[in-house]
């Protein structure tokens, strides 16, 4: 296992800090190949992130910001990792980068995710990827008994977008697979509070993978995984 702890006292100085770390690793990946590309995760624990690395000095229109894994949902809906993201990052000086949503309006989920793994087909290795974790130990759309599961952890899956349904995702759920988040040039593990602490420190014992997820980036991610803590 190698992760690096980065622990703040509250989630406005890890959301700062942090923004800060991104936008120093897309500056650096302009500067390198005249492009970056970011893959964020939804729910409310990174708000405060996104509107602090909107606010960042950065020549935003080339970057490319996508998600770890969405509903599949339009992103009018309050359920919408979209929706969540253009209201908090996509703005301000953010207003200028391209985003490549997962969700695309089809006939079905599972059409709709080879729309979007076209649409993301060399996105990855993302410059900087951010996952988020659940108290059951799932991060991207990795949840322990995913119909999908096992495909999607597996490392000789391709990298791209697949479907996964599960009994504590509500929606089905379009997710990036272990292959396309794995190797990120900056892998971010993104949570707050003490009961995702407990988590984590259970994730970090001996056990099955499929049991909690997120064991899988603990354990065989290519970059070592930033974890970025606060009370």
């Amino acid at each position: 296992m190698r992760a690096t702890q980065h622990i703040f006292d509250n989630g406005t100085a890890l959301a700062e800090a942090l923004a800060d770390a991104v936008s120093h690793r897309l500056a650096a990946a302009i500067e390198a190949h005249g492009a970056a590309s970011i893959a964020v995760s939804g729910g409310s624990t990174p708000k405060l992130f996104f509107q602090a690395l909107s606010k960042r000095e950065l020549d935003w229109a080339k970057v490319t910001v996508t998600l770890v894994d969405e509903r599949f949902v339009p992103p009018e809906s309050d359920r919408s990792n979209h929706g969540l993201v253009a209201a908090n990052l996509l703005n301000n000086r953010a207003a200028e980068a391209r985003f490549a949503p997962l969700y695309h309006a089809a006939p079905t989920a599972e059409v709709a995710a080879a729309m979007a793994s076209a649409a993301t087909a060399g996105l990855a290795p993302f410059d900087v990827a951010v996952l988020g974790m659940g108290t059951d130990g799932h991060t991207a759309s990795f949840f322990p008994g995913g119909t999908r599961l096992k495909e999607a952890l597996d490392p000789a899956t391709p990298r791209g977008v697949i479907t996964m349904e599960a009994d504590g995702a509500g929606e089905t759920r379009l997710t990036f697979t272990f292959s396309s988040l794995q190797d990120a040039g900056f892998l971010v593990l993104h949570i707050e509070g003490n009961a995702k602490k407990e988590v984590l420190a259970r994730a970090e014992m001996s056990g099955e993978e499929v049991e909690m997820p997120i064991r899988a980036m603990l354990r065989r991610a290519a970059s070592p995984l930033q974890i970025y803590w606060a009370a």
